[in-house]
C-alpha cells in the first residue's frame, strides 16, 4: 500500500487528515442545503387548519385505510390535515362544496409548493413535469386509432398524465370526470395549471420518501418493451444487491446520501434524484442525463435552464445560447453542457466507486449508443427517408408493413439496447436488445425494403442501391453483403470442438 507522507501541513494535519477533513466540510455543507429546503412554519398557523379536525374525525369512520395512512405519515405527525391540501376558492373550476368548505378532490404540485416550493420549482420545468406532452406524439396515435381512447385513458394516461375535466353543472359541479380520474401521472395537466403529480412518486396518503425511493415506484412507469428499466435494473448488479440487503438501505432518512447514509447499491433515486458526496438532492430528473436514448437516433444533450423556471435540451452539434440570451420567451439563467450532466451523475457514483469502474462503465455504454447510432439507425433512417421521397412509401405513418418494423426496431429493441447499457443489464443489452435490432434489421426490414421497391418499380433495383450506399460502406455489414470469413467460422469451429469435442460443429 502506498505510504503518504506525514509531515506537517499548513492547517497541522497530514494528507490523509485532509481528506477527511474535506469530506467532512463536504457533508456538512451537503446537511445545510438538505436543512434548508425542509418546510419551514408552525403547526397551527401556517397549517393545522383547526377546521380540518372535523374531516379527519369523519374520515377515520368512513375511510379507515386512508385515515391511518395520513396518521402514520410526516403530515399526520406534523399536524397537517386534510383542509390543508384539499382546501379550495370558491368559483374554483375543481371547488365544490362539503360539509361547509369549499374543496378539490384533486391535490396538485401548486398545492404541495405551499410548503414544498424548492421541490415544486425542481419538478415544474424537468422531464417528468413534460411527460404529457406524449400525447401529441406517434405512441399516443397507436393507442388513439390503432388501440382506442379506453386503452389510452387506462394505460398511456397513467403513466404520462392526461389533462383533468370536472363537471360545469349539477350536482357533481367541481367533481372530476371519470372518464379523466383518478390519474397520477407524472405529467398530469392540472386545473391550476400546473403540471405532474406528487402523488405520481409519494402515493397518498402516507407520501412515503422511503416508497419513493425504492426501485419498484419507478418500475409502475418505466417498465415493458418500449423503456424496460425496471427489468434491466432488477438483472444489473445493482438490483441484485438491493433485494439481498433491502434492509440496509436506510430508505427513510432524512438526507439519505450515497455511501455515507447507505452503501449496499444504489436505486433509480440515487442516480437520478438523490444526495451523494458532493452534490444535492434534485427533483429535476432529467439534470445528470447526458444522452437522451427515446428517439430513433441517440445524441447527447445539453440543458438549457431560464429564467421562468423551464428547460430545454439542446442536442450536441447543435448552437447553444449563453447565459444572458433570450430564449423560448424567458431569458437563459443556466448552461449544463452534456459533459456537466454526466459528471452530476458521475458525483453520485464516486459515492461507491472508483475512477476506473465509472470512467470503464460510460465507456462501455456510450459504445454501445455509438454501435447503434451508426451501423443501424442512421442508415436505416436515411433509407426510410429516400423511401418517402422517392414515393415507395407514404408521408403517413403506420400505413406500411415496413414503418412497423422500424418502429420496433427503434422504439422497442433499439432503446432496449441502450438502456441496457446504460444501466449494467447485460440480457437486455444483447439478446433482448442489439441481437433483436440485427435479427429484424437483416431479416424482415431489408426483405420488406426490396418489397415495396418492387411493388413500384417492379425489381428490386433501387432497394439494392440504397443498401450499397447506407450499409456496405460499414464494415458491421460485411457479413451481410459477403457472408462469414473463413477465419471468423475456424475461430467458431476450434471454440466449439475444444468444448463439445472433434466433428460437434457440421
Amino acid at each position: 500500500m502506498k505510504q503518504y507522507p506525514r509531515g506537517p501541513s499548513p492547517a497541522g494535519l497530514d494528507r490523509v487528515g485532509l481528506v477527511r477533513l474535506g469530506f467532512a466540510i463536504g457533508l456538512l455543507a451537503l446537511a445545510t442545503t438538505v436543512d434548508a429546503a425542509r418546510p419551514s412554519g408552525q403547526a397551527g398557523v401556517d397549517w393545522g387548519d383547526p377546521r380540518g379536525e372535523e374531516c379527519v374525525d369523519c374520515h377515520m369512520t368512513e375511510n379507515p385505510g386512508l385515515y391511518w395512512e395520513w396518521n402514520h405519515s410526516a403530515h399526520g405527525q406534523a399536524g397537517v390535515n386534510c383542509l390543508d391540501c384539499h382546501q379550495r376558492e370558491e368559483g374554483a373550476v375543481d371547488a365544490f362544496k362539503h360539509e361547509g368548505e369549499f374543496i378539490s378532490i384533486v391535490v396538485t404540485p401548486k398545492n404541495c409548493s405551499t410548503c414544498h416550493e424548492t421541490e415544486f420549482q425542481e419538478m415544474d420545468g424537468s422531464h417528468h413535469a413534460k411527460a404529457g406532452q406524449i400525447l401529441g406524439s406517434l405512441d399516443n396515435l397507436l393507442g388513439e386509432v390503432i388501440g382506442g381512447p379506453a386503452a389510452v385513458n387506462a394505460g398511456c394516461k397513467q403513466c404520462h398524465g392526461g389533462e383533468l375535466e370536472f363537471y360545469t353543472e349539477g350536482k357533481n359541479k367541481g367533481r372530476p370526470t371519470p372518464g379523466t380520474w383518478p390519474n397520477t401521472g407524472i405529467g398530469r395537466i392540472n386545473p391550476d395549471g400546473s403540471l405532474g403529480s406528487c402523488t405520481a412518486c409519494h402515493g397518498r396518503h402516507r407520501f412515503s420518501r422511503a416508497q419513493a425511493r425504492t426501485p419498484d415506484t419507478c418500475g409502475k412507469c418505466h417498465v415493458g418493451p418500449d423503456h424496460p428499466q425496471i427489468e434491466v435494473y432488477n438483472e444489473s448488479k445493482h438490483g441484485i444487491i438491493y433485494r439481498a440487503k433491502v434492509d440496509e438501505m436506510n430508505l427513510d432518512s432524512r438526507k439519505w446520501v450515497a455511501g455515507v447514509d447507505y452503501s449496499a447499491a444504489p436505486t433509480c433515486a440515487t442516480c437520478h434524484m438523490s444526495a451523494g458526496p458532493g452534490i444535492g438532492a434534485t427533483h429535476n430528473v432529467g439534470e445528470r442525463i447526458s444522452w437522451t436514448l427515446r428517439p430513433p437516433i441517440s445524441t447527447k444533450i445539453n440543458l438549457v435552464k431560464l429564467e421562468n423556471g423551464q428547460e430545454f435540451d439542446v442536442p450536441e452539434g447543435q448552437p447553444i445560447p449563453a447565459v444572458g440570451d433570450e430564449a423560448k420567451g424567458s431569458t437563459v439563467v443556466e448552461v449544463l453542457t452534456w459533459k456537466d450532466r454526466r459528471a452530476k451523475m458521475e458525483k453520485v457514483c464516486f459515492g461507491c466507486h472508483a475512477e476506473s469502474v465509472v470512467t470503464g462503465h460510460y465507456k462501455q455504454f456510450d459504445d454501445v449508443v455509438d454501435l447503434y447510432n451508426d451501423k443501424f439507425a442512421k442508415p436505416i433512417a436515411a433509407m426510410m427517408d429516400r423511401l418517402k421521397e422517392g414515393g415507395y412509401i407514404t408521408g403517413a405513418p403506420f400505413d406500411e408493413k415496413i414503418e412497423w418494423t422500424w418502429w420496433e426496431i427503434w422504439h422497442h429493441e433499439g432503446r432496449r439496447a441502450r438502456h441496457g447499457a446504460s444501466m449494467s443489464g447485460p440480457d437486455y443489452t444483447w439478446w433482448h436488445g442489439m441481437y433483436e435490432v440485427a435479427q429484424h434489421t437483416y431479416f424482415k426490414w431489408i426483405p420488406e425494403l426490396k418489397e415495396v421497391v418492387i411493388k413500384k418499380d417492379g425489381n428490386d433495383e433501387f432497394a439494392v442501391a440504397l443498401l450499397e450506399e447506407y450499409f456496405k460502406p460499414i464494415d458491421g455489414h460485411d457479413w451481410y453483403f459477403n457472408g462469414m470469413s473463413k477465419d471468423q467460422l475456424e475461430v467458431v469451429r476450434k471454440g466449439f470442438e475444444a468444448r463439445y469435442g472433434e466433428g460437434s460443429l457440421k
